[in-house]
Order: structure tokens, then sequence, then C-alpha cells
């Protein structure tokens, strides 16, 4: 009987403490706290690729031959062997990869077909990128590939 009083007159006193300490807090400050920014912290990388170069006359059918990842954001880093020069030119290009892969105008290259495919997946600046471009062959692969597929 004794333990039961006793728990009582404590929840008791904790019960009005605890409305003594709400209502001293509430008269102390005079403006309510402000809300916490919204956080916009996101789990992945806002701009992260894997990016390969193959033989073959598109994706499905080419053989990689080299893969390697590249992430722009919060710094550039990945198994790019240039990952500063690579997000720089997709910096300069809008995050356009036809704009990096054009072949360069008066580059003389024989009319042979020997493709090479080079491809990009992944996130650029926070959008999904898929991205496929064919070369009629290595002299307009070297011509068109860029900083990027240079691995």
């Amino acid at each position: 009987m004794r333990y039961i009083t006793g728990g009582i007159a404590m929840g008791a006193a904790l019960a009005l403490g605890g409305g003594l300490l709400a209502a001293g807090t509430t008269t102390a400050s005079a403006a309510p706290a402000p809300a916490p920014a919204a956080q916009t912290q996101s789990l992945y990388a806002a701009s992260a690729l894997v990016l390969t170069v193959g033989h073959g006359a598109n994706s499905r059918e080419a053989s990689v031959d080299r893969a390697v990842t590249l992430t722009c954001f919060p710094k550039a880093t990945g198994s790019h062997p240039d990952a500063k020069g690579a997000c720089a030119a997709l910096r300069a290009a809008g995050g356009d990869f036809e704009k990096i892969t054009t072949i360069k105008s008066g580059t003389a290259c024989t009319r042979e077909w020997n493709p090479s495919v080079v491809t990009a997946d992944g996130v650029w600046e926070g959008q999904r990128v898929r991205f496929e471009r064919t070369f009629a062959n290595p002299c307009e692969a070297k011509a068109g590939k860029g900083t990027l597929f240079e691995f």
C-alpha cells in the first residue's frame, strides 16, 4: 500500500511540475521558435554517371571495352582519368551530350564501317539521363568523343 500511494504522489508531482514548466516557458518567450528550414539534401549525388566505350552498332550489340564512373557533385571524382575536365566539358555544354560528341568540322576520315558506341547513363544535375552515340569508325570516334569519353 505504501508503494501505491508513493507512486500516486510521484505521478501527481510530475504532472504538476510539467504543467508549471510548460506555463513558465510560454510566458518567458515572446515569439514562437521559427520552423526549421526545409532540407534539400538527397541520398544521391545530383550528377553521377556511368560512361562506356565499346565496339558495335549500338549498345545492345556492342562489346564494352571500357567503363568508368563520373561524379560531378559535390566535387569531380570517379574512375574517369580526367574527372575535372569531363565535368567541366559537360557543364560548358549545358549537359548536352550531343554537343560534346559532335564530330569536329573538317575532320577527314575513311568511309569504313567499324562502329564504336559510347553511352552515358545516370543523373546529370538531378535529371535522369541515358545517352548513346554510334560513330562509324575509330577515326570519327576519336574526332567526336572529346574529353568526356576519352578513357
